[in-house]
């Protein structure tokens, strides 16, 4: 192994992540949440059409691999004639898939609010949607926060699929630098490493998060 080329080629793999694994992770995980909250609120709604359309985009979602539905999106809606650039494919790729895990995720922290507080809402003249609003979806917020940050860690290292549909992200430059060079495992391991690095720096902040929201919550 070239041990030279780990440091030449740190740069391009930063400016990789910089440039393309971390916005793509935060543009995708800020639309999914979008989806989610949205779905979710089917999810649980007494409506029976929006909860059954709710539960069938869930199936999908979690029935079927991500990577399956990033060629679909990229490689498959061009034969019906929808063709799409590679960062939207894997945003909207990304963003459904995320929407799919959080929604139930933000679904279960709804239903862990007690009963009460929707009846205190209604007591004091909240509709159902002002008391979903102002009293269960703050409380059921910071239940989410550990699998919704979970969710993101995982993101981060499921952008390098993007890879695969031309994206320009950390991964893709990994695979640039190795076919150069031929060093495939020097390479890799390098990218491996600073997908490492990132993951460990998030889980830091989320068990710092968890510990200030924990200052709210009554023991």
């Amino acid at each position: 192994m070239d041990f030279s080329l780990f440091w030449s080629s740190l740069g391009p793999l930063l400016l990789g992540a910089i440039k393309g694994t971390i916005p793509l992770t935060l543009a995708s995980f800020a639309l999914g949440l979008m989806i989610a909250l949205v779905i979710a609120v089917m999810r649980i709604s007494p409506n029976k059409l929006a909860s059954a359309v709710a539960r069938v985009y869930i199936s999908v979602i979690r029935g079927t691999p991500l990577l399956v539905q990033l060629f679909v999106i990229f490689y498959g809606l061009p034969a019906v004639g929808v063709k799409i650039d590679p960062w939207p494919s894997a945003i909207i790729a990304f963003s459904l898939n995320v929407g799919g895990y959080a929604a139930e995720i933000i679904r279960a922290a709804i239903l862990s609010v007690p009963r009460g507080q929707w009846e205190a809402g209604h007591m004091i003249g909240m509709s159902r949607n002002q008391a979903l609003v102002r009293i269960i979806l703050p409380q059921a917020a910071r239940v989410s926060v550990p699998p919704l940050s979970n969710t993101f860690i995982s993101l981060v290292k499921d952008t390098s699929l993007a890879s695969l549909i031309l994206v320009t992200e950390m991964f893709r430059v990994a695979q640039q630098v190795a076919a150069f060079s031929q060093e495939f495992m020097l390479l890799y391991l390098e990218a491996a490493l600073i997908y490492w690095v990132i993951c460990l720096i998030l889980s830091t902040a989320q068990t710092s998060l968890e510990k200030r929201l924990d200052r709210y919550v009554a023991h």
